[in-house]
């Protein structure tokens, strides 16, 4: 990363111990204590700490992320991870994309929000596409406000009906390119392999540790 002038900073590492998830999301914060299992990390969920969650304000998925971490550490007084991760559909011009979560409304309905996307791609006519990708864009951050920020990317297809009870969000109607079966379809761990925030994983552990 670069600082305010332009020049290249190292990137800070991470230690063992207590990293608090910037998430309210049961599903997300279960996918991320996977992947960090072998690092020596103790995650702990910002739900279990009582932390708000702050408005999304940014206008990509890495200041969201950046935004939600900052704020997870400096309440916390613990370095906090936050995921901030959509869905994007070409049809669509991108959206859901930063809405994601907002089309699955405030009881978080997913049903409803793929049942959004489908509806949305089958009102541009039968020669509308289907192809999709799902940005994840991770962000580290330290109670002294030092961020470190990373972002993945998955390729696809949208599949209807939904296909599979495994995964959480819209995994059941994507299918990721060079596979024949939906995330929700898949097992987690092969998911965890090779999922939009397996890549962004990927470079975040190359970095910090």
């Amino acid at each position: 990363m670069t600082d305010q002038f332009g020049q290249e900073q190292a990137i800070r590492k991470l230690a063992p111990g207590k990293l608090v998830i910037a998430s309210h999301n049961a599903g997300k914060v279960r996918e991320i204590a996977a992947l960090l299992g072998p690092y020596g990390i103790d995650p702990i969920s910002a739900a279990s700490l009582d932390l708000p969650e702050p408005e999304e304000t940014g206008t990509t998925f890495i200041a969201n992320a950046e935004l939600k971490a900052l704020q997870a550490a400096d309440l916390s007084g613990l370095p906090a991870l936050a995921d901030d991760s959509g869905l994007c559909v070409e049809a669509l011009g991108g959206d859901p994309g930063l809405f994601s979560a907002r089309w699955a409304g405030p009881d978080k309905d997913f049903a409803l929000a793929m049942q959004k996307v489908w509806d949305g791609v089958q009102a541009k006519g039968p020669d509308a596409g289907h192809d999709a990708h799902f940005i994840c864009a991770l962000a580290l951050a330290w109670p002294d406000g030092h961020v470190e920020a990373f972002e993945g990317r998955v390729d696809g297809t949208l599949v209807w009906p939904p296909r599979g009870a495994n995964g959480f969000g819209y995994d059941a109607m994507f299918q990721p390119l060079g596979f024949d079966i939906s995330f929700g379809e898949m097992d987690p761990d092969a998911k965890h392999a090779m999922s939009h925030r397996a890549d962004a994983f990927r470079q975040l552990v190359a970095a910090v540790f």
